[in-house]
């Protein structure tokens, strides 16, 4: 797989992957008139709303709105300069405005240090939301203004499309910010690379520029990968000898370059967290490492071809639980071939292959028993989302009844249609009432009695106002910071805090994110009920 990726091909995965299909889509609010735009409610406000968050603290909580400004210290405050008609790496994007809908200014307003506190803090606590940050990370807007061009703000958004797995988009976005010079940027562009299994490039511009890195571990990998074996071995031998270099690395890079000298020699220790380069360096003298304990972004090294079925479908697995694997890929992957055993993935891989064949069919005596086995498979997989995508629009116009109808009305409202799902349901009690209300955008009448389920009905009532401190955000113009703060509200309120589910999906609802949050409301309210008997 070619690590360059084009915008187009980016943008034909927005519909099933990493880049998803939730990019902000103004809809109308349930109330006529009702102002549900970043813009129209900002100058009116509400005695009724709180004037600060209860929840998250730390670099997820907003700054309190009763707190007068006081500076820290009476020294001059230091202004930060960029010249005229510099290119900004960290407005680099992949995604571009007519795409996302986000405007260019999403990030201007705010402070770079707070943005990347949040890229690394915040934790979806649905796929919907998933969606949303790849979207976020991922979009053509101008970076807070800074004298590096927004260096920073690209690393906070690499690390955190690292930490996701989403190895080729952040090489991807890496590549569109233009040339390297800066060693933050170099180590990013390095690892990701030698994840994507294509280090050329960075090793050619480090030649080039021998300033972008100080590690000598690097220095002397590129030296190698480049043909320049010899003064790989003279660094690599003057730095073992001067203590220079950890003794780790030194041993693999030796084997690196002389692979005669492991020969029954003691296998290097395995560092409980390798980077990158140990990683490709213990790969490469033969003791390849599993991926399964390593960080996310290893996973992404599976699915080169050269890995055994079993371990490129449990990375696919992993990669696809937070939306960095497009579910179409998953499903090729467990289209593969025949599994040849049993238990855990295998069982997956099985119920996944029977479902596809009986759909096939047609024959709704065939497919109700595949659905009803393959479901809590995927379910205890953490993958009904995926699934639902999958499988909920070709269930459709199945014929099923008892449980196997409940599961197939389910997968149809997980799925992308799941406004046309809700319009076919027809009379419903309970739950399924609460989703189809929200999954056509109104409020369910009557309103649900406590949890989340209320909590998620009142966003759509004709009061529901985000709270009053993001409200203050938006008028300052943080309309980026605003989105990733109601995604850590949305999970505060996922563990329990339901007024905060309630001012998440408002704040989402307000900004133009509807279907955003019809998805998040939708995907909470299944998938947390997914322990209830049906």
């Amino acid at each position: 797989m070619h690590s360059k990726i084009t915008l187009a091909a980016l943008v034909s995965l927005a519909a099933s992957g990493v880049l998803a299909q939730n990019a902000p889509v103004n809809r109308p609010a349930a109330a006529p008139g009702a102002p549900m735009s970043a813009i129209g409610w900002l100058g009116e406000g509400s005695a009724n709303v709180p004037t600060v968050l209860r929840r998250p603290t730390g670099p997820l909580a907003p700054p309190r709105l009763d707190e007068p400004p006081v500076a820290s210290s009476g020294a001059s405050p230091e202004v930060e300069v960029l010249p005229l008609g510099t290119p900004s790496p960290g407005s680099a994007g992949l995604l571009p405005m007519s795409v996302t809908g986000l405007p260019r200014s999403l990030w201007t307003s705010s402070d770079t240090e707070t943005l990347s506190s949040l890229l690394a803090a915040v934790d979806p606590g649905v796929p919907a939301l998933s969606a949303l940050l790849f979207t976020l990370l991922l979009a053509e807007a101008d970076a807070p203004v800074a004298s590096d061009g927004g260096a920073r703000f690209l690393v906070a958004r690499l690390d955190r499309l690292l930490a996701e797995g989403a190895v080729d988009p952040g090489l991807a976005l890496i590549e569109q910010a233009g040339r390297v010079t800066s060693p933050a940027l170099f180590l990013r562009w390095f690892d990701l690379a030698l994840l994507a299994g294509h280090d050329e490039a960075p090793c050619t511009a480090l030649k080039a520029q021998p300033e972008l890195s100080g590690d000598l571990a690097t220095r002397i990998y590129c030296d190698a990968r480049q043909g320049d074996w010899t003064h790989a071995a003279t660094v690599l031998t003057t730095a073992q000898a001067l203590g220079q270099i950890p003794e780790r690395d030194g041993a693999l890079l030796l084997r690196f370059l002389d692979p005669e000298l492991g020969d029954g020699s003691a296998p290097v220790q395995v560092p409980a967290r390798p980077t990158p380069l140990q990683f490709r360096l213990f790969e490469a003298v033969g003791e390849a490492l599993p991926t399964q304990p390593l960080p996310r972004a290893f996973a992404a090294t599976e699915l080169s071809g050269t890995a055994g079925w079993r371990a490129q479908l449990l990375a696919g697995e992993r990669l696809a639980r937070r939306g960095a694997l497009a579910e179409n890929r998953l499903l090729g992957l467990y289209s593969d071939r025949r599994p040849a055993a049993s238990g855990g993935v295998w069982d997956r891989v099985s119920a996944v292959q029977s479902l596809d064949a009986a759909l096939a069919t047609a024959r709704a005596d065939l497919i109700g028993p595949a659905l009803v086995k393959a479901w809590p498979q995927m379910r205890s997989a953490g993958l009904l989302v995926p699934f639902a995508k999958l499988f909920g629009p070709r269930l459709t116009d199945v014929r099923l009844t008892g449980r196997a109808r409940t599961l197939a009305d389910r997968a149809e409202l997980l799925s992308d249609g799941y406004e046309s799902a809700a319009r076919r349901l027809g009379d419903r009690d309970g739950l399924m009432a609460t989703v189809a209300a929200i999954a056509t955008g109104t409020a369910p009448d009557p309103v649900p009695e406590g949890g989340p389920r209320a909590a998620v009905a009142r966003a759509w009532s004709d009061a529901a106002t985000p709270p009053a401190v993001l409200q203050q955000m938006l008028a300052q113009g943080r309309l980026g910071e605003v989105i990733l703060r109601s995604i850590a509200l949305f999970s505060s309120g996922a563990e329990g805090n339901h007024d905060d589910l309630a001012e998440a999906l408002a704040t989402l609802r307000a900004v133009g994110l509807e279907d955003t949050a019809r998805r998040a409301a939708i995907q909470l309210l299944i998938l947390s009920d997914e322990g209830a008997p049906l």
